[in-house]
């Protein structure tokens, strides 16, 4: 049972999370044509700086790339962008990105990332969920810089792979668990 005292934080996520769910329907002001433009610079930009990203681009079954996120949040928090899904480099499908959370946070934070589908099983996976929720399904490795140095198309034995670029802001803490994807219309 709920106490009274929580029950004003309780009121107050709700909100946000319905605010959340309504906001991407009003706030999808990016063209088909933008979100291409930017997902192609943002997966240069990520090629000429990381090898091993070119290296899985070049046999993954397919690219998701988000080129620009917002993340802002003050206890409670959320995240929302759009993105493109590439198949032999043509565009096979559009996609948001949305998340909320609540705990000890505070800022605004912008940044990208980019999902290398390396299987054909994780590429269904996406085509027939209503919603992929990050975290379950397929497995997903966020590569860190660490990481990218020693992974190759022999090593890489995980169904998908995220690689996060141009973080800019004040806010700490990047995940993927909890983030809901799902494809929508241009």
């Amino acid at each position: 049972m709920i106490k009274h005292i929580h029950s004003p934080i309780i009121l107050l996520i709700f909100a946000f999370l319905a605010f959340m769910l309504a906001a991407p329907h009003r706030a999808a002001g990016a063209s088909a044509a933008e979100i291409d433009r930017n997902a192609q610079i943002a997966l240069q930009k990520l090629y000429a700086r990381t090898d091993s990203a070119r290296v899985l681009g070049n046999s993954a079954k397919a690219i998701l790339v988000f080129p620009s996120i917002t993340k802002a949040g003050f206890v409670v928090g959320g995240q929302f962008g759009e993105g493109v899904l590439m198949k032999e480099g043509k565009v096979a499908g559009y996609y948001n990105t949305v998340s909320a959370s609540y705990g000890l946070q505070a800022g605004i934070q912008k940044y990208g990332y980019a999902l290398f589908f390396m299987t054909d099983s994780a590429l269904k996976y996406l085509d027939r969920s209503d919603g992929w929720e990050l975290g379950t399904g397929p497995s997903i490795v966020v590569v860190d810089k660490g990481a990218a140095k020693s992974l190759s198309t022999t090593t890489a034995k995980s169904d998908v792979y995220a690689f996060y670029f141009d973080q800019k802001g004040l806010m700490a803490g990047i995940g993927l668990q909890g983030t809901k994807i799902t494809k929508v219309q241009k």
